[in-house]
């Protein structure tokens, strides 16, 4: 005869059977959670896991609806099956409290991918339930063919973190948008005809229309809706972010440097929640976009990518990745689901034959065809997009989809018919510029927007190399020049005529070809870089010793040089005279770099910080110091300007000198001019000033030049 305990149990199993008869998907969603949960307590969840995770949320849902309105359950029973329902539902709540990152698969309310469904389909044949016929058999969804991201070139180079390969298969509920993949029959145009590329660079070349290359933005809103606890967005910057809000997607952000870019694009992925975001950078501001984020957005998670991305948060919200290193990475994140793509210093893409140009345009072009709507959020940022010549804007224009190089996109080009001009038509030109201005140009100047902002000032130190090394350094001025000249006189006598004055074209001719040799790197003797960097070294002591004396008056001072040489024999000469630095080098790692930028704002010990022109020159700020010296001449102006703008940005409470030396009586007085001529391209196609148009040759080729008429007697 059975136990007491023995019948009881019998009538519970007789009861909880009886309820499972009512309801018999409710104790397999019951065992399902458990193997979640226990999956949970050991780490994060893996794909299939996440998977079923999100499908037994959804089914206890449709459980919950079908049991509320079924009308033959007593109020008894369907009160008991809620109850159990509920108990699932808080065993879901607490796996998703332990590892939040699935939180978002809980708001699915339907199987989407073929994985899901079949999981759901299997679970309920297992309750018993009958299913129609278009639920029994499922077919995976063929996919979209899209534009290739990864090159053969760069194949073997890929890798996947193995975090990423646990999110590319964590969240398949989103169906794949095929829209942008049917071709869109394009309307024929009034000036299909015509080249409106030539023009359309004309049109900023010439400053056409005067006026800054920016687009008309919103005005700033009664209340701040955006600014995080403690922090204040500036208007300028609230105007911008306005526009995102307003549903514009695109941009090229010009501002000058030092009116908070970066916080600006934080803040517009906020609004347009585009997330997953990826940023590619220069290695020097990696740390500190990633502090941006968390700064502005800390709600917000951020990983920057290191290597092979080995330690990666694979389910962060941002992803920040440097420029070298973006080719390896180039699959996975095609894969990821990117909504918006922010290029920082996108001067850095303006050669469209190099990899790290191809590699960008790529992923831009992924992102758009894999954004549901096509218009995810691409942003351009630079204070410098023009470097030697307008085309420089070639590359950013493709990043943004506003042109494909030889043509204007459809938007752009329905802009430019509707001027109803033509090419032919001078009118036609402020149009263009204005039209794609309109596309999304950005661009403020400091005395506009921050008023409050000290001035900025740009003095030249003549010093004179009197030494044997400078000595030297002119006589191989002459001998390079009388070379050159040796090469031109050939080619005149060659052709067998006599000029009254200098042939410019066969100047530039042999300028070119001096140029082009100086570029091989296995080319003997002295040549335009080997000059200028004897100088730099020539000038290293003479630079540092009047750093030495400046702080002494001052205090903080920044000191810029292109050279290590001449950057180490700049910090032997501060050590003797009992200074701490900080050094600011491309070599170093980002938490380094970081840790040194910290201690200079910081640490009133600290008096000089030692900088690379090109490690140091962009997204730093080093505001504690308002003297900057200039050791070495770069060889474009953008990049004196992005040095100098380290220090003179918003926060700035001192007026602002950066003290260029330049040796005297050589090649590095003629460089600093034709800096400051390469000034005036900038201020046409970007501020509407009325500036002359100047050379289009790069600093050094008109430098050699310079030195060819010099040794002509010109």
């Amino acid at each position: 005869m059975p136990t007491t305990a023995t019948a009881a149990s019998r009538r519970r199993k007789s009861s909880s059977s009886r309820r499972d008869d009512e309801a018999p998907i409710i104790p397999i969603l019951a065992r399902k959670v458990r193997e979640v949960e226990a999956k949970a307590q050991k780490g994060k969840l893996g794909p299939t896991n996440r998977v079923k995770f999100q499908v037994i949320a959804f089914l206890v849902r449709e459980e919950r609806t079908r049991v509320k309105a079924d009308p033959e359950l007593t109020d008894s029973a369907r009160a008991e099956l809620l109850k159990r329902l509920e108990g699932v539902a808080q065993i879901l709540a607490k796996t998703a409290a332990r590892d939040t990152s699935i939180i978002p698969l809980l708001e699915a309310d339907q199987a989407t991918s073929p994985v899901a469904k079949r999981m759901r389909r299997d679970w309920l044949l297992e309750s018993g339930a009958e299913l129609p016929p278009d639920e029994l058999i499922i077919t995976d969804v063929v996919p979209v063919a899209a534009t290739p991201v990864v090159s053969a070139a760069i194949a073997e180079r890929q890798v996947t973190p193995p975090m990423v390969e646990s999110r590319l298969e964590s969240n398949p509920f989103l169906a794949p948008d095929t829209s942008v993949a049917i071709p869109k029959e394009t309307p024929r145009r009034r000036l299909d005809g015509w080249d409106l590329m030539g023009p359309l660079y004309k049109a900023f070349e010439t400053g056409a229309g005067g006026g800054a290359a920016s687009m008309e933005l919103p005005p700033v809103p009664e209340f701040d809706h955006i600014s995080p606890k403690g922090l204040e967005v500036m208007p300028h910057q609230m105007r911008f972010v306005e526009a995102v809000r307003a549903g514009k997607r695109s941009f090229l952000l010009a501002d000058e440097p030092g009116l908070g870019k970066t916080a600006q694009s934080v803040l517009a992925a906020s609004v347009a929640g585009a997330y997953p975001l990826l940023v590619v950078v220069p290695n020097v501001v990696k740390m500190n976009w990633a502090r941006e984020v968390e700064r502005w957005t800390p709600q917000r998670r951020a990983t920057v990518i290191q290597g092979d991305g080995e330690n990666i948060d694979a389910f962060a919200d941002v992803f920040i990745v440097n420029y070298e290193i973006l080719d390896r990475h180039l699959e996975w994140l095609s894969k990821v689901g990117l909504r918006g793509l922010v290029v920082d210093e996108a001067h850095f893409i303006k050669n469209l034959s190099s990899q790290r140009s191809q590699n960008v345009l790529a992923l831009a072009s992924r992102v758009r065809e894999t954004t549901p709507d096509g218009k995810p959020l691409l942003m351009a940022l630079t204070g410098t997009p023009l470097i030697n010549d307008v085309e420089d804007f070639d590359a950013i224009w493709r990043f943004l989809g506003w042109t494909n190089g030889e043509r204007p996109g459809s938007v752009l080009a329905e802009k430019l018919d509707a001027t109803g001009l033509t090419p032919a038509d001078k009118a036609f030109y402020p149009e263009a510029r204005d039209a794609v201005i309109s596309m999304g140009i950005v661009r403020r100047k400091k005395k506009d927007v921050a008023a409050d902002l000290p001035d900025k000032l740009i003095a030249d130190m003549p010093v004179q190399l009197d030494d044997e090394f400078g000595r030297s350094i002119r006589q191989a001025e002459r001998e390079l020049g009388e070379r050159m000249a040796a090469k031109y006189r050939r080619i005149i006598e060659a052709r067998g005529r006599v000029t009254d004055g200098i042939d410019e074209d066969i100047v530039r001719l042999v300028a070119q070809h001096e140029f082009d040799d100086a570029k091989n790197a296995d080319a003997g003797g002295d040549n335009v870089f080997t000059m200028v960097r004897r100088i730099g070294q020539a000038k290293a002591g003479l630079a540092a010793d009047y750093a030495v004396q400046l702080q002494r008056s001052v205090g903080k001072v920044v000191f810029f040089a292109k050279h290590i040489d001449v950057m180490n024999q700049a910090e032997a000469l501060f050590a003797a005279n009992g200074l701490r630095v900080v050094s600011l080098r491309g070599d170093q790692t980002s938490t380094a770099r970081q840790e040194a930028i910290d201690a200079f704002n910081n640490d009133p010990a600290v008096s000089i910080a030692v900088c690379s022109l090109t490690a140091a020159g962009v997204g730093v700020n080093l505001q504690a110091a308002s003297n900057v010296v200039l050791a070495e001449l770069s060889w474009t102006a953008a990049e004196q300007t992005q040095a100098i703008d380290r220090v003179h940005r918003i926060g700035q409470d001192e007026p602002v000198t950066a003290w260029r030396i330049i040796a005297a009586h050589t090649l590095d007085s003629k460089i600093a001019e034709l800096i400051d001529q390469k000034q005036g391209l900038s201020l046409r196609a970007l501020d509407g000033v009325s500036v002359e148009p100047g050379s289009q040759d790069s600093v050094q080729l008109a430098a050699l030049m310079h030195l060819l008429r010099e040794a002509l007697g010109a």
